[in-house]
């Protein structure tokens, strides 16, 4: 006898990757649409059997997708913009790709040259899933949008598992979140009121999936751990009386997740519903307003497994918090299962033959919590089955809290001592900006690039040989070398302003960092997807962080030696390494946040020692790390800015500070990114057609902004014209003396071929602008 284990999704990208390379290879035409559905359907099966083998009695379909989950929603309900060109027939690979990657126009596989105008089409929007770094594509939708069913998806997927003797809890994005994450065409259109159209669509595929034999689906809606309005609100009760009307009989069980429903739970317990998921990682305050106020017919479950992190469980700990529910509720209504969707952490610990065997019994990725629910499962109700499994975690635990390896008393006491020196830089951005413009002597709209350039495969081969020593240290580096000259002397050649080296000794922006400072720990397999193709192995953060030597200060140095033009020193900031991690959960987030902040502001200090005149620090993932209730923001962006401020202050006021934002809403934060007072900020822009730059217009910012004119997530080339036109916009915001051309991103995903046009038609976009002359802008 155990308590029902319950799973709420699965990484979909294979344990060797097999989707990103089935993706690239149909991209790049060497494969067919029949070779990439068939590795797809591979994944799925393989994701079932496992989850069935270890134990979890329900077991989600519907939670794989080629390329994005909200993307399949979108396309699924007809929810397809007309530059697409879709005529309302099926819709094919080409279509779905040409909405996640653009097209260019020229027809071959994921370019969807059938539906292209002239130079192919942009891809939608993209922008950060929660507070997570996944990134999810934004569905557009106008007001006068229709719906209609182009393809049961979930359907699909149900009837794929029970093919394989294995009955699935299909899943599905509910209705609000997916029109709330929505963007309207029309300034001012609430999306929400979209619902009444959206819900018929919703309402067949429940009746399909009944029919089928679906006794419950599972429906996601994480917009209940948002502030919500009234009206959304509302939409959510209208919402679920309507399918519970339309189809009585399939069970839903409402998903909330990545926190604490707060004051949106007591809604949430007067939908007609027979399930809700609730988030106790991160919200394990909910439990004892589900004790008082849950109807007794309702079935809870039980997110007590971190769906976000790969620590492992205090099982333990976990069986003393459940055991009282299980007591006063009744087993029946009860269901243990990790916090959110398992796509976050990676697929299997087992893979990672060459970790540290002390972490290694530390951690616990996507499979292993499936062991772990499975413990609970059965521990819930009778321990004496599971003891050795408890023992282990119980011995785990403790040796981490102890080990020597997690604590540096000298990291500890250098934290202590910060003070408010360490937090400003000498003068106001004005004084600085005097400073620097007579040191730096730039054109007016100043190009540069966000700094790495494109990983071919050579690069990728020589790391490769390199780490497994069939290159020497000196081959390699001397490899390295001619890289970066040639990078160099490229952008020399066609003109840009401000240079960087490249990264070609960078394997990960993150990563790299993480691997020359302690307290970090790195593993060969652990991928995660960040969209689409792209995926990341984040570091583990495991101990106090501190910085044992320079980490980049000879390749500026020889990269400066190579020219005579400034080369940017290029940093990641604290907030982004912390945000791209997997973090130590035994020590605030901000406190490692500023052990982080202060390495890094070594090699700040360092580098202005060698020479430096720019330094880029990026903090591409500031955004994403911000609390997703308003009433917990301050806290984040007071600690966010601090570190930024520890980490780029100790220069001179000659020294220009840059940094670097990724896809993110700017306007509600828009104080704490001036109160950073970066000399120089460049943020995405392009897919947005510089809507992000209204919110630094309203809000008056100071300082200097390059706004990307360049979607180097599309393998699209954009025309003089289009970058040209994408500026003036700038230029009715802000005034010229303030503008930078640059791209939207790092150039590290893209191919050579598709990076030298672009960025010669981004430096013949600022000459262009440079003829126009200046004086015009707000």
């Amino acid at each position: 006898m155990s308590i029902k284990t319950a799973n709420l999704g699965f990484p979909r990208i294979g344990s060797h990757r097999e989707l990103k390379f089935a993706l690239e290879s149909y991209w790049a035409g060497k494969s067919d649409a029949t070779a990439l559905l068939d590795t797809a359907k591979k994944l799925r099966a393989n994701n079932w059997k496992l989850q069935q083998q270890k134990g979890i009695a329900v077991i989600p379909s519907n939670d794989f997708s080629l390329y994005d989950h909200v993307l399949d929603l979108a396309v699924m309900v007809g929810a397809i913009p007309a530059a697409y060109g879709w005529k309302g027939d099926p819709v094919d690979l080409d279509i779905y790709f040409a909405m996640a990657r653009g097209s260019t126009g020229e027809g071959h596989h994921g370019d969807c040259g059938h539906v292209s105008h002239g130079h192919g089409v942009p891809a939608l929007e993209m922008t950060k899933w929660f507070d997570t770094n996944y990134h999810y594509m934004v569905p557009e939708l106008r007001p006068d949008q229709a719906f209609t069913l182009t393809a049961n998806k979930p359907l699909e997927a149900f009837l794929e598992a029970k093919a394989l003797g294995i009955h699935t809890r299909p899943l599905i994005l509910g209705p609000v979140t997916f029109l709330k994450l929505a963007k309207s065409t029309e300034a001012g259109f609430d999306t929400v009121e979209l619902l009444d159209r959206l819900l018929p669509v919703y309402a067949r595929i429940f009746a399909e999936l009944r029919a089928a034999g679906a006794d419950w689906v599972q429906v996601d809606e994480p917009c209940l751990v948002l502030d919500l309005s009234d009206r959304e609100r509302a939409a959510l009760s209208q919402t679920y009386r309507a399918l519970g009307e339309v189809v009585p009989d399939l069970k839903i069980m409402l998903a909330g997740y990545f926190g604490d429903m707060g004051d949106n739970l007591p809604a949430a317990l007067e939908l007609p519903v027979a399930g809700l998921h609730v988030d106790l990682v991160r919200g394990p305050q909910q439990v004892e307003f589900l004790l008082e106020r849950a109807p007794d017919s309702l079935v809870l479950s039980l997110g007590v497994i971190d769906g976000r992190n790969i620590w492992r469980a205090d099982l333990n700990a976990i069986l003393n918090r459940i055991v009282p529910l299980v007591s006063r509720l009744g087993e029946h209504r009860l269901q243990i299962a990790p916090s959110c969707s398992l796509l976050h952490v990676p697929i299997d610990l087992e893979l990672e033959a060459g970790l540290d065997g002390e972490l290694k019994t530390w951690l616990a990725f996507a499979t292993q919590k499936l062991d772990e629910l499975a413990v609970l499962g059965s521990g819930a109700l009778d321990r004496s089955g599971v003891i050795g499994a408890l023992e282990a975690s119980l011995r785990a635990v403790a040796a981490r809290a102890s080990s020597s390896r997690v604590h540096d008393a000298r990291v500890a006491a250098r934290v202590a001592g910060i003070d408010g020196r360490m937090k400003r830089r000498g003068r106001a951005f004005l004084a600085r900006k005097a400073l620097q413009d007579d040191r730096l002597r730039l054109p007016l709209f100043p190009t540069t690039t966000i700094g790495s350039f494109p990983q071919t495969s050579e690069v990728r081969k020589s790391r490769a040989a390199y780490a497994k020593g069939a290159m020497s240290g000196a081959d390699y580096e001397a490899f390295l070398r001619k890289e970066t000259e040639s990078a160099i002397r490229w952008q020399e050649e066609i003109g840009l302003d401000v240079l960087v080296h490249g990264e070609f000794e960078r394997n990960d922006m993150v990563q790299y960092f993480g691997e020359q400072l302690s307290g970090f720990a790195f593993t060969q397999h652990a991928w995660v997807q960040s969209y689409g193709s792209r995926y990341v192995r984040p570091p583990i953060i495991f101990g106090d962080v501190s910085r044992p030597k320079p980490m980049t200060v000879e390749w500026w140095r020889y990269a400066q030696s190579l020219t005579e033009k400034p080369v940017k020193g290029m940093l990641t900031g604290p907030v982004t390494i912390l945000n791209w991690s997997f973090v130590r959960d035994d020590l605030a987030r901000a406190d490692v946040s500023r052990q982080i902040a202060l390495a890094i502001r070594d090699e700040v200090t360092d580098l202005e020692k060698a020479g430096a005149a720019m330094i880029q620090i990026d903090e591409a993932a500031l955004r994403e790390g911000l609390p997703l209730r308003k009433a917990d923001w301050k806290t984040y962006l007071d600690w966010a800015v601090e570190s930024f401020h520890l980490c780029s202050t100790g220069v001179a006021d000659e020294t220009q500070i840059h940094t670097h934002m990724c896809y993110s809403e700017f306007n509600q934060i828009i104080g704490a990114i001036a109160a950073m007072d970066a000399d120089v900020i460049s943020i995405e822009t392009s897919r947005s057609k510089m809507e992000l730059l209204e919110a630094f217009r309203s809000y008056k910012y100071p300082n200097e902004i390059g706004p990307g004119v360049y979607d180097i997530h599309s393998p699209r080339v954009p025309e003089v014209g289009e970058m040209t036109e994408l500026m003036q916009l700038a230029r009715g915001r802000l005034s010229d003396g303030r503008l930078w051309v640059n791209p939207d991103c790092g150039l590290k995903t893209r191919k050579w071929e598709e990076v030298r046009p672009a960025l010669v038609n981004m430096v013949a976009a600022a000459r262009a602008l440079r003829a126009v002359g200046s004086g015009k802008g707000a």
